[in-house]
């Protein structure tokens, strides 16, 4: 071992050499957003193992602490990047409270790609939300209902009392109404960055816009 790896548990793993193409200004769509949809069509054909994984990061005000998690995209329209979750009692929730911006992080590995999306946020109706919830199957339906996200409880029985006091609840209803506190988070972004490893220089466009209103977006290059 040598002296600099010494104390580490983990130094210096061993990267991989890359053979992706370039990516070039001439390959990009005027909208970040119809360039997602390129991209994340090509990684559904690439076969790569659900492309919609995404990381979704948050920022607690004051105290300015980031958390993270994977969560799955679940709606892409003009407007920006739909998730699902609980806006109850989860540590996300209380961020957003604070901080109504978030950013996402999709990773494409078989591709060497990668896109980074940063942007305000901004809640669902329960109609929207609705439609989204009618397709998830019961076990999903009820567990939304159930969960009190991020609580601590003294053991999995908890859990599942509550879930068969939801069982009991819904026992006759087939179509289950979303909880009020459960939906739909819309990123609407004003920066999106789309990354490629071509080499060890990789290539890195950046889409800004100065509102979240504008239709009209700029294009730079960044350095890797």
């Amino acid at each position: 071992m040598s002296a600099a790896a010494k104390g580490k548990l983990i130094f210096a793993p061993q990267d991989d050499q890359y053979t992706v193409s370039a990516l070039t200004s001439t390959d990009l769509s005027p909208s970040p957003l119809t360039q997602f949809h390129t991209w994340y069509t090509a990684a559904q054909s690439h076969a790569i193992h659900q492309p919609e994984t995404t990381t979704l990061s948050t920022a607690h005000l004051p105290s300015g602490r980031v958390s993270a998690r994977t969560v799955y995209l679940k709606e892409l329209d003009a407007r920006g990047f739909v998730v699902y979750s609980n806006w109850g009692t989860s540590r996300k929730a209380a961020d957003v409270a604070s901080n109504p911006r978030a950013a996402l992080t999709f990773y494409w590995r078989e591709m060497e790609r990668q896109v980074r999306v940063e942007g305000a946020t901004e809640r669902l109706t329960e109609e929207e939300s609705q439609v989204y919830f009618d397709t998830r199957v019961r076990g999903s339906r009820v567990g939304a209902w159930a969960s009190r996200q991020s609580v601590g409880i003294e053991g999995r029985d908890v859990l599942d009392g509550w879930v068969r006091e939801v069982e009991e609840r819904f026992k006759d209803e087939e179509k289950i109404p979303v909880p009020p506190f459960w939906g739909g988070l819309r990123v609407v972004p004003d920066y999106v960055e789309f990354w490629v490893r071509p080499s060890r220089l990789h290539d890195r466009f950046a889409y800004t816009r100065d509102s979240i209103d504008s239709d009209t977006w700029k294009i730079q290059r960044l350095s890797p």
